[in-house]
């Protein structure tokens, strides 16, 4: 049994594990588990990866659901899930178009497949996903941001009294923009896990990412998108010391370790 099956999770609270990268998983009390953008390639050259090993072998984690935000090959990693699919054949997943477009194309069966797209919702058992917008699909032409590729997500998860905000791969600006603010603090989130970094230019930099999370009123703030590619990596107390004293505390969850929210 991976450990985090064992994890006990208190009424009111959310167990959430983080295995680098933006892959995660949650469960409440109520008991199913659900792994976001589970991302678990077992080549692993030095020259590439941190970890000469994968976090997780998939056949150990009883999975329930799996939410994916986009179909990036570190989001919608056909590798990881047809592993799931075939450790957990009656898991189901949740994702944008193209990412199902992507597993029906590799053998995961469409009866266990659901489309969502930004203002759609599925069920995940007594869990719900709201699906938000991480990136315009116009993109942003006077900022300079192009149209994305594929549809580019985030959620909020109700587990619960918890609401858990999935950022997603957001657009650099998204703190800038209401009409993409407003949908995620209209869902009352209370703890995100947000894709961040502090010069590459596509995703929020440190100081944008703290105004998301102030602008949404989050309780606390966890961050995504590190500890796995050597060249696209950052380190997170840098960006925790940059909160302010007034506003969500941040917390840093240990590579391929879990937390109890709130603890």
């Amino acid at each position: 049994m991976h450990p985090f099956e064992a994890l006990s999770v208190p009424q009111g609270s959310v167990g959430i594990h983080w295995f680098g990268q933006s892959s995660f998983a949650l469960k409440n009390t109520s008991g199913p588990i659900v792994q976001v953008d589970p991302y678990f390639p077992r080549e692993r050259p030095a020259d590439r990866f941190i970890h000469a090993r994968s976090p997780l072998d998939e056949a150990t984690l009883k999975t329930d659901f799996v939410l994916l935000t986009h179909n990036h090959g570190d989001h919608t990693c056909i590798e990881s899930l047809r592993r799931i699919h075939a450790a957990f054949p009656e898991a189901r997943y949740i994702g944008p178009p193209e990412s199902v477009a992507n597993m029906l194309e590799n053998d995961i069966p469409g009866g266990l497949l659901t489309t969502v797209t930004a203002g759609g919702s599925a069920s995940l058992g007594p869990i719900t996903a709201h699906a938000v917008w991480s990136k315009p699909m116009e993109g942003v032409p006077e900022e300079g941001i192009s149209p994305p590729d594929v549809q580019h997500l985030g959620y909020v998860v109700e587990a619960g009294p918890v609401h858990v905000f999935i950022s997603g791969d957001p657009i650099n600006t998204f703190a800038d923009h209401d009409e993409l603010l407003q949908p995620v603090a209209s869902l009352q989130p209370n703890i995100g896990l947000l894709t961040t970094h502090p010069d590459e230019g596509e995703f929020p930099f440190f100081a944008g990412s703290i105004e998301t999370a102030l602008k949404l009123g989050l309780e606390a703030a966890v961050p995504a998108h590190y500890d796995c590619f050597v060249t696209r990596t950052y380190a997170p107390h840098e960006w925790a010391a940059m909160f302010p004293e007034v506003g969500p505390p941040p917390i840093i969850i240990p590579y391929n370790d879990a937390i109890v929210y709130p603890g």
